[in-house]
């Protein structure tokens, strides 16, 4: 296995047809079909680029942009963005296109932090990323440091650490009620 690989070798793509059985009550497309087909294509680039089976380690925010109907083409795009040790980070965007016109719909894009796995079942270790364009660089330093955020927000917030009257003046004008001993 190479130590070092490029987005571009991992990249993966697909495209599918959304039809009525992928459908709310409202005759959109359910956001869970949609985040399955991300998580699906998230791990076959996490995979592609490891040579490993992967697993979802966390997904970080997923904002529905604009909805998507039944009978447009449904394009999801993946490509690692930062890679740790064990763990990877990729980058999934989702667009829609209206196929009797052409009009191509941005949906949403998301972060999944895949690790990969060995035979044993234990992490493995995975290819560093080669950075090859000013892009490339982008995505590996926001994505560290989305990584490095999510520890922080997680530390700062952690029960044992936590003082209420710290955050209470934090609370004020927010939609809440507090009762509380």
């Amino acid at each position: 296995m190479k130590k070092f690989k490029s987005s571009k070798e991992s990249r993966v793509s697909i495209t599918e047809l959304m039809l009525p059985s992928h459908s709310n009550f409202g005759g959109k497309v359910h956001g869970g079909h949609i985040l399955n087909l991300m998580d699906q294509i998230a791990f076959a680039c996490a995979s592609k680029h490891s040579q490993s089976y992967c697993v979802t380690a966390s997904v970080n925010r997923v904002d529905f942009l604009n909805p998507i109907d039944v009978g447009e083409l449904v394009t999801l795009k993946a490509s690692i963005n930062y890679t740790g040790k064990t763990s990877m980070v990729v980058g999934v965007r989702v667009e829609s296109e209206k196929v009797t016109t052409g009009e191509v719909k941005h949906c949403n894009s998301s972060y999944f932090t895949m690790v990969a796995k060995g035979k044993d079942g234990k992490n493995k270790t995975v290819p560093g990323l080669i950075l090859k364009t000013k892009q490339d660089i982008r995505r590996f330093a926001r994505s560290k440091e989305r990584k490095e955020s999510a520890f922080q927000r997680d530390s700062k917030y952690e029960s044992a650490n936590f003082k209420v009257n710290d955050f209470l003046e934090f609370l004020q004008g927010e939609n809440v009620m507090m009762d509380f001993d």
